[in-house]
């Protein structure tokens, strides 16, 4: 296909032509296009679908705002769908294809929908599909869920990288049109420190695509002239293809900086950058945004909007169609008539809504006054228009202009209201603006070109004299206030034509009408229920004529009536970018236990544990499953020795004078007592007397303490612990640290941990069991001469102990441990076998430390002391709290053997129906017991511990299982605890 439309000037490189197809199509564009104008270029009207009747649709505009020219871009893993292709920079060997659409574009199947348009109005979808109810989830939602949704994701991984960064800068300067160089100008010669960004990749903003002058020079020459002057700046930063998407507190904004979307590869940089840039003060000179006029078929490809006409003309070298007319209720649509002839394109009229005198001279062009369009005629393209006086207009383009709205979507991102300006009809920035933010040009209502020049310099000057430099005397750059002088015209009545508002959504006239006569007046109710506004562009072409439109409904005026504000993001925002580089294994951080290389090097599968990667089980021989290795780990515990990397587990120093007493406060159990080298198991209460933590803490010192918490808990705990010590009782001199990562620790378990511990610990220390009893600890030297510490405590039941060291000579120690092991059977053992242990022994863990459970449900009542207070003491013993009919944690065994316990599942009396009101209580943890030859689980039932040998039911519904259960101690190996005194 070859240039159709092609005309002389644009700022476009025509000595670098580009290759690219569209659907399977090959065309030619040229260095600086963007895909939009590449394709009007080549004479491609029909670019997309509508998302509700799929309707065929046209480039709308020549920006970010567009809500029609939605496409696919690249092929395979990195397509990227709903990109706009008014933005996306054309490049050599571009694929796009069209989308929203069933079959090819110019035939899509899915267009049968426009006939049912009469059934399908706004809020069909709160009166339909309600009946029967049973087709709900077997047809409507599937059909619907077809149906939804514009692009398609490839359903690959993403082949491209994403970063993210920090930037901190003076003045932020949002907008590289006239006022925000004006601006950026002027804070730079002041010596302050100046981030510049645009979201487009030529700064100048609309002087790229005007014929007015600055300076006696073109407005594209002198937008160049500054650029380069501020480049030439070491206190200036620009970013090009840069949007600020967000203003956020304290002066810190979001920024989207696409670093290689305009490249065929990236190069294994960056696709694209999510900066948080942190400003002293900002000057938001983002522009406006043309608003389109409503009236009966205007929304057929073709159809734009004047400003953009006039973009793809000057800017790009083209015009969008041979037989051009404009709708302008404004004299700024005059201009692209008057450009268009100046470049020989056949203007065939200009329907102005006011009935007033030509603006200008355009020959060969008909002025027509006071009137207006009410159809236009052509499917897949514009063909003709027909003038509300009955003419009709062969034409294959109509340049729309109704007005412009500033673009005040930034001021609004801290609840900000706009305010209404009657004398260009549309919302400015209001007074509650973002800290440090003001703003200047067109964003700020000034529509002319000399006044956004002076205003952007003079905005600029203010913010730096604040911040405490000199602004610059320079003067502002001359210019002319070009004419711009309107008149509202937000809709043409059509008669029963549709007239659309939201070109993305399929919003016409009749939809906002309709939400009034249906009682939803409201700015927030109009858009939620015709859905005005809330596509991809959120409504930039569309909110304005809702609202118009509404207040001529309500017989309010447009600031009466009100507006809706705007939240981040200004445009959408990729979530690759929100989610930098973590993705896979870096998607968030991860801490590796000191024996991470040992267990790598010998079978480890690991898993996350919290941040951390911890040994779930270790692969031997011919193993096939983990419940093999996990079995096998089980029994070789309990009949020779088992070492498992403890590590994880949280370990705080508790030291000073008082710090016994602090520990009496904290844990619900007495601790001012325990004697040196004696180890106390605890438990922890929060302030409503529920239990959220239990671990060991050992005193080594008189004012010395070594405490574990659970793995999950040990931030938790430690906060805790400083908010009780700094303003709970400041009194007490006690002071903490978090010693986790310093110190590696092993548990040793199994009858010949003594064994193995006596070939490791040096002969200083005595490992009998009458001169080291259990819950004993103390500080050892190991391996001849390390220091470490050793406490005698257990988890799974069996004599053990857990040895520390500092934590660089981790990995070592947990070789040297299977080394001296070897000839007691010993083998690893990992987080599985180490929940099975605990399970055949009761002991409660996070399952049963959900959040909900008190010392009472526990079985621990009698470790909240009432000699002393301590936190959550007073509201653990509430009535509610301490009934005898509570839930009570017990054991459970299947009585058909061979069944598998399901975690979750419910307790139900043999005879009762499964309801809420029947629940009895649940399973919290399960297992299969190597040890037993069965499944085991621990739960809570109600009054469970004087219902032993008692038969329920344990219904799962989530996996449609039900089992009879008996119920058993919680201690299904060695109750009596003998083996672990050993």
């Amino acid at each position: 296909m070859s240039q159709v439309n092609r005309i002389k000037g644009g700022l476009i490189d025509r000595s670098k032509p580009l290759n690219f197809t569209f659907n399977g199509k090959s065309m030619q564009g040229h260095a600086g296009d963007t895909l939009a104008s590449a394709l009007l270029a080549n004479g491609q009207v029909l670019v997309g679908r509508s998302f509700k009747y799929h309707r065929p649709r046209g480039i709308l505009t020549a920006g970010s705002e567009e809500p029609n020219a939605l496409v696919h871009l690249r092929s395979g893993a990195a397509q990227e769908p709903n990109t706009r292709a008014t933005v996306a920079e054309l490049f050599d060997g571009l694929t796009a294809t069209s989308q929203n659409h069933r079959g090819p574009l110019e035939f899509d199947m899915m267009a049968v929908t426009d006939l049912m348009s009469p059934f399908l109005s706004a809020g069909f979808y709160y009166k339909t599909f309600m009946w029967p109810a049973a087709l709900w989830e077997k047809f409507y939602e599937p059909a619907i869920r077809h149906s939804a949704g514009l692009g398609r994701l490839s359903m690959e991984a993403d082949p491209d990288t994403y970063d993210k960064g920090f930037l901190h800068c003076d003045l932020l300067v949002i907008g590289a049109g006239p006022a925000g160089l004006a601006a950026a100008l002027a804070g730079a010669r002041s010596g302050a420190r100046v981030i510049l960004a645009d979201e487009d990749f030529a700064p100048g903003g609309r002087l790229n695509a005007e014929t007015l002058e600055i300076d006696g020079m073109a407005g594209a020459d002198w937008a160049a002239q500054m650029v380069a002057e501020l480049a030439a700046m070491a206190n200036v930063r620009l970013m090009t293809r840069t949007t600020i998407y967000g203003a956020y507190d304290h002066g810190v904004y979001g920024a989207l900086e696409r670093c290689t979307d305009h490249l065929a590869g990236s190069g294994g940089k960056p696709r694209q950058v999510l900066w948080r840039i942190y400003s002293r003060r900002a000057v938001l000179a983002a522009g406006a945004t043309e608003r389109p006029i409503a009236f009966g078929n205007n929304d057929r490809p073709g159809i734009m909007l004047a400003g953009a006409v006039r973009t793809y003309v000057n800017r790009y070298g083209l015009t969008p169609g041979q037989k051009v007319a404009v709708l302008t209720n404004n004299d700024d649509g005059w201009r692209t008539a008057s450009d268009l002839a100046a470049k020989g394109v056949d203007v065939r009229a200009i329907i102005d809504t006011r009935d007033a005198p030509a603006v200008c001279d355009v020959p060969g062009a008909r002025h027509i006054r006071g009137a207006g369009v009410v159809d236009t005629a052509g499917r897949r393209a514009l063909k003709r228009i027909t003038l509300t006086d009955g003419q009709m207009i062969d034409v294959d383009c109509l340049a729309v202009s109704g007005g412009w709205n500033p673009n005040v979507h930034l001021t609004c991102h801290q609840r900000g209201r706009p305010s209404w300006n009657e004398g260009i009809c549309a919302f400015v920035p209001g007074t509650d603006l973002p800290q440090g933010l003001v703003v200047a040009g067109a964003a700020n209502g000034q529509l002319t070109l000399a006044a956004a020049l002076a205003e952007g310099r003079k905005a600029a000057n203010a913010q730096v004299k604040d911040l405490g430099f000199t602004p610059s005397r320079k003067a502002a750059p001359k210019a002319e206030d070009e004419a711009h002088e309107g008149a509202p015209k937000w809709h043409i009545p059509s008669g029963k034509t549709r007239a659309w508002v939201d070109f993305q959504n399929d919003v016409t006239v009749k939809d906002v009408k309709q939400s009034h006569a249906e009682g939803f007046r409201s700015v927030e109710h109009l858009k939620r229920y015709t859905t005005t506004g809330m596509a991809t562009d959120q409504g930039k072409t569309s909110n304005m004529s809702a609202l118009a439109i509404m207040a001529e409904c309500t017989g309010k005026s447009i600031p009466e009536t009100g507006t809706t504000i705007f939240r981040p993001p200004y445009t959408p925002i990729p979530l690759g970018a929100l989610a930098g580089r973590a993705r896979g294994t870096d998607f968030r951080p991860f801490r590796l236990t000191p024996s991470h290389e040992w267990a790598k090097a010998n079978g480890a599968t690991f898993v996350e544990v919290g941040n951390w990667l911890r040994a779930q089980w270790f692969v031997q021989g011919s193993e096939a499953g983990w419940r093999d290795s996990v079995d096998r780990e089980v029994l070789n515990t309990r009949q020779n020795v088992g070492i498992c990397d403890v590590t994880t587990l949280g370990k705080i120093d508790v030291q000073g004078k008082d710090a016994a007493e602090f520990l009496n406060r904290v844990y619900a159990n007495g601790f001012a007592k325990l004697a040196v080298g004696r180890v106390r198991y605890g438990i922890m209460l929060r302030e409503d007397g529920i239990c959220y933590d239990d671990g060991t803490t050992a005193r080594m010192g008189e004012n010395h303490f070594v405490m574990t918490t659970t793995t999950a808990n040990a931030v938790l705990v430690f906060r805790r612990m400083e908010f009780a010590r700094q303003c709970l009782f400041p009194d007490l001199d006690v002071h903490l640290i978090s010693t986790t990562d310093a110190w590696a620790q092993f548990a040793v378990a199994g009858p010949k941990a003594r064994d193995l511990l006596r070939k490791i610990v040096d002969d200083t220390q005595d490992m009998s069991n009458e001169a080291f009893p259990f819950m004993a600890c103390g500080e050892v030297t190991v391996c001849g001469g390390t220091p470490a510490r050793l406490f005698r405590i257990s988890f799974s039941g069996e004599l053990a102990y857990e040895v520390a060291v500092p934590a660089r000579y981790g990995n070592a120690m947990m070789a040297a441990l299977m080394k001296a092991g070897e000839e007691f059977g010993a083998c690893p053992y990992g987080t599985e076998a180490l929940g099975v242990m605990r399970i055949e022994k009761g002991h409660a863990a996070s399952n049963e430390l959900d959040g909900r459970t008190t010392a009472h449900n526990l079985g621990m009542a009698r470790m909240v002391s009432d000699k002393k207070d301590c936190i959550g003491n007073v509201l653990s013993r509430r009535p509610e709290m301490m009934r005898d009919d509570a839930v009570k944690l017990v054991g459970f065994r299947p009585v058909d053997r061979s069944a598998k316990l399901i975690a979750g599942s419910h307790f139900i009396a043999k005879n009762d129906t499964a309801s809420t009101q029947t629940d009895q209580g649940w399973m919290t943890s399960v297992a299969f017991s190597p040890s037993l030859g069965h499944s085991i689980g621990l739960g809570f039932i109600k009054s469970g511990d004087s219902r032993m040998g008692e038969i329920v039911r344990a219904v799962s519904p989530v996996h449609d299982t039900e089992m009879e259960v008996e119920i058993v101690s919680a201690h299904f190996i060695d109750p009596e605890g003998e083996r672990l005194r050993a």
